[in-house]
Parts: C-alpha cells; structure tokens; sequence
C-alpha cells in the first residue's frame, strides 16, 4: 500500500529527529491522507489524496 497522493503525487518525506543534546536519529513524515470514493474522468474511482487536494477541491466527492 503506497502511502501518496493520487492527485498531487505527495509522498513520504525521511529526515532527522534532533534532540536538545544535538543527537541525531532518522525518521519518517508521512502524508494525511484520506481513502475515499471519488470522480475521476467521468467515473466513480476508490483513490486516495492528501487533505489539501481535498480542502482545494481538485476531485469531486460521490455523494
């Protein structure tokens, strides 16, 4: 299961946690994303996008 956004293609971003002593340890930001059933080119499509492309309307919700 792929964790990004169909519609903008947002994915998974990796970095450093750092703490006050200046350590460094990796980890993993990942989208907020939502499975929903959603219009695409004319039909009903089960896609997942980010809560931005949702909030800008780029995709139509089935009612």
């Amino acid at each position: 299961m792929s964790r990004k956004c169909e519609i903008c293609g947002k994915g998974t971003i990796f970095g450093n946690t750092v703490s006050h002593a200046k350590n460094r340890t990796r980890r993993t930001w990942f989208p907020n994303l939502l499975e929903m059933r959603a219009e695409v080119d004319g039909k009903v499509k089960t896609v997942k996008i980010c809560t931005r492309c949702l909030k800008a309307g780029k995709v139509a919700k089935v009612v």
